[in-house]
């Protein structure tokens, strides 16, 4: 693709969040992009890889620690006009109408009231709610309201959309649809946008979508890969170059990165600082015995998401828990059982229980830590706030309590110890 003009310019962009214990870490590392006319651009990547940070940096909503952002060459320092965006969640009024909803930018930008009606009505009809003026949020299904909030980014005219997540708290065929209504409305020329910059965390959505992806590693958000994705529109799923082109990204965003980490960053993965997801026990076994049952041990990680339903975050994530278990190895775009994970699937209640609990021993620092403790008191109890407490000198607060709840939840299911919500305390089974 030739590039055009510049739209969005990001050099040197690095971003700080307080953790609640003091100290900062960094949520964005040398982030370096130019966003050119005539171009749709994914940021894929986990959640909480800063996406949505560089993302609202780009709006003018949060300003970068260090570094700049440019739009059109004019550096961003707060909200500018010729930038609109759609938000995950669609952030609408239940109280006003349809059109209502779509007239708020005009209204604040103080258009004049007939002229404002018109632009609204074109701006609902193009995005196929003809009809539904007069109708309020709550009378709308998930993706007309999405459609509501599209229609209240065209109306002001932006030259710039911005889109986070957008399809991602619809069903399945309905964000296709609505995928493909504003691909077509994107090809025809129907709108005034020059530039589409939009997060996801699903890949086959970025490979629909884009003409440029940048997958972002995680701890802290930073881009680690570059594709060009040439194929023509529509796009076709189940074609070799589409199937290929996905299997390659998944392969980019397991790799180990090599990279030496910066000093302001914190890299879980490591003693008691390891980050953890609090993932079920219920939905790890699920996995395992998907994979030994239906796959005979050995899936294509895509293939894998598609017969459990899975996005690609979810996926990634169960897939790398049981990895850390050392039930599953990932490889590339693949994921197989270990000889414990197929002990594990074919084992009955206990037998699953005990494995479970040697493996947390054993791998999950965090969890030999709290028995060891428990061990050692003489009424066999600790109170949450010892541990919570000593994480919190490795990760942010919020992933301090999902690391918290995934280590009680699974010392639970494997009778490692026990925790008692009401008392805050930890308890020897």
């Amino acid at each position: 693709m030739q590039k055009q003009n510049s739209i969005v310019e990001v050099k040197n962009v690095r971003h700080f969040y307080r953790k609640g214990s003091g100290g900062d870490f960094l949520v964005l590392d040398d982030i370096n992009f130019t966003l050119y006319e005539d171009e749709i651009v994914c940021l894929l990547g986990r959640s909480g890889a800063g996406k949505s940070t560089l993302l609202r940096s780009i709006s003018g909503l949060v300003h970068p620690t260090e570094g700049t952002i440019s739009l059109q060459n004019i550096p961003i320092a707060g909200p500018r006009e010729g930038i609109a965006m759609v938000f995950q969640r669609f952030a609408l009024f239940p109280w006003l109408t349809v059109l209502e909803n779509v007239e708020l930018g005009l209204e604040a930008q103080q258009v004049d009231p007939l002229e404002r009606h018109r632009r609204a009505i074109k701006a609902i009809d193009l995005i196929g709610l003809d009809g539904n003026e007069n109708a309020f949020p709550r009378e709308l299904s998930g993706g007309m309201q999405q459609r509501v909030g599209l229609a209240r980014a065209l109306v002001v005219k932006p030259f710039l959309l911005l889109m986070d997540e957008p399809f991602s708290e619809l069903d399945v065929l309905t964000a296709e649809i609505l995928r493909a209504d504003l691909l077509d409305l994107w090809i025809e020329g129907q709108l005034t946008i020059k530039s589409i910059l939009m997060v996801t965390h699903n890949i086959e959505e970025a490979v629909l979508m884009a003409d440029r992806i940048l997958i972002f590693g995680s701890n802290p958000g930073r881009i680690i890969a570059e594709i060009n994705v040439s194929m023509p529109r529509p796009r076709n799923r189940l074609a070799p170059d589409f199937r290929a082109l996905v299997d390659s990204i998944y392969e980019k965003m397991t790799s180990k990165d090599t990279r030496p980490p910066s000093k302001d960053s914190f890299f879980p993965g490591t003693g008691i600082g390891m980050v953890l997801l609090p993932i079920s026990t219920n939905i790890l076994q699920g996995f395992m015995e998907t994979l030994f049952t239906v796959y005979n041990g050995k899936a294509d990680l895509p293939e894998l998401a598609v017969t459990l339903s899975l996005d690609t975050d979810e996926i990634l994530h169960i897939a790398e828990t049981l990895q850390l278990f050392r039930f599953c190895e990932l490889d590339g775009a693949d994921v197989h059982l270990t000889n414990k994970g197929k002990e594990f699937s074919g084992g009955d209640i206990d037998q699953r229980k005990k494995l479970f609990r040697d493996h947390l021993q054993s791998y999950v620092p965090l969890a030999a830590r709290i028995r060891s403790v428990l061990d050692e008191r003489r009424d066999h109890i600790a109170p949450i706030s010892r541990f919570r407490d000593e994480i919190e000198d490795y990760m942010p607060e919020e992933a301090a309590e999902e690391t918290m709840r995934a280590v009680i939840s699974w010392g639970r299911y494997a009778e490692l110890f026990t925790y008692n919500e009401q008392t805050g305390k930890f308890y020897l089974e």
